[in-house]
């Protein structure tokens, strides 16, 4: 028997539909995913088999295939895990397949069948959204984010057993609601400020100018001078974020896993300090 289960996955900071095609044929039990796997990928089949046991559902014990479409591009991460253990409880009728088409499932399982929130989940939403697909299920904790994405209907479940009951129309989810964000300016609130800094006149009136007029600006002084204490403080004083330039910040954050779950929007302006060290064009002296 042979199910279809929509997934995403992350291409820099944006996401392609990923098809998760799970066979269920007679012969030896065997367990094989194809499609460009990475390592965490290859490793779903002992979390989704642990998973769908430990949720009181029955293991196959015969032929189990699992093709990641479109073949030809490396699939990572551990989000396949939930669509994955769909599509195999579909094919034991667990679920029924007409019920899948609109759905997009992204989630990692773990053993006790619970779901854990995975990066990347806000270019998901936005793409999936830009897809066409009109309702996505996520990890409890990535639904704030995934809501981001204003016309997609975003449901947070908690383990692979509540899906399985949603799915069936045993549990009645509400879906995660977007917060009512400011269309133009996204207000922020940082946890320093430009006024802050006492003295170095000639150096704040350089930075007021390159933040009012959008211009580059490289400081040059020797360690103690308070040049990182300044960029720090300098997006304090730039524009408050477009909704278009807070979405691209969070997407990127997501994609590097640094939102903590249950965070939305990211409101504030980004700011990197990178260690002078780390530039590869050192030049050496004999």
């Amino acid at each position: 028997m042979l199910a279809i289960i929509k997934s995403a996955a992350v291409l820099g900071i944006d996401s392609y539909v990923v098809t998760v095609e799970v066979d269920l044929a007679n012969g030896l039990p065997t367990f094989a995913v194809v499609g460009l796997p990475d390592t965490a990928v290859k490793e779903a089949k002992d979390r989704v088999a642990a998973a769908i046991r430990n949720s009181d559902f029955k293991f196959p014990t015969r032929k189990l295939t699992v093709n990641l479409a479109p073949a030809d591009v490396k699939k990572e991460g551990a989000a396949f895990d939930l669509p994955i253990a769909i599509g195999i409880l579909a094919t034991q009728n667990y679920i029924n397949n007409e019920k899948l088409g609109g759905y997009c499932f992204v989630g990692e399982l773990a053993l006790d069948g619970s779901l854990r929130p995975v990066k990347g989940i806000l270019p998901i939403a936005l793409g999936m959204r830009s897809a066409g697909i009109k309702t996505l299920i996520v990890p409890s904790a990535n639904a704030p984010e995934a809501s981001m994405a204003e016309g997609l209907t975003v449901y947070g479940v908690k383990s692979l057993t509540e899906t399985v009951n949603f799915l069936n129309g045993e549990v009645v989810l509400q879906p995660a609601v977007m917060p009512d964000i400011e269309t133009t300016e996204i207000p922020t609130a940082y946890e320093i400020d430009f006024s802050e800094v006492k003295g170095q006149q000639f150096a704040k009136r350089a930075m007021e100018v390159a933040a009012a007029g959008g211009h580059n600006l490289i400081m040059v002084g020797p360690p103690g001078s308070g040049k990182t204490m300044l960029a720090k403080r300098l997006v304090t004083i730039l524009p408050p974020q477009t909704l278009e330039e807070a979405l691209e910040t969070t997407k990127i954050h997501s994609v590097a896993g640094t939102i903590a779950p249950g965070t939305g929007l990211l409101k504030t302006r980004p700011f990197r300090s990178p260690h002078h060290t780390v530039s590869k064009n050192t030049v050496y002296r004999a």
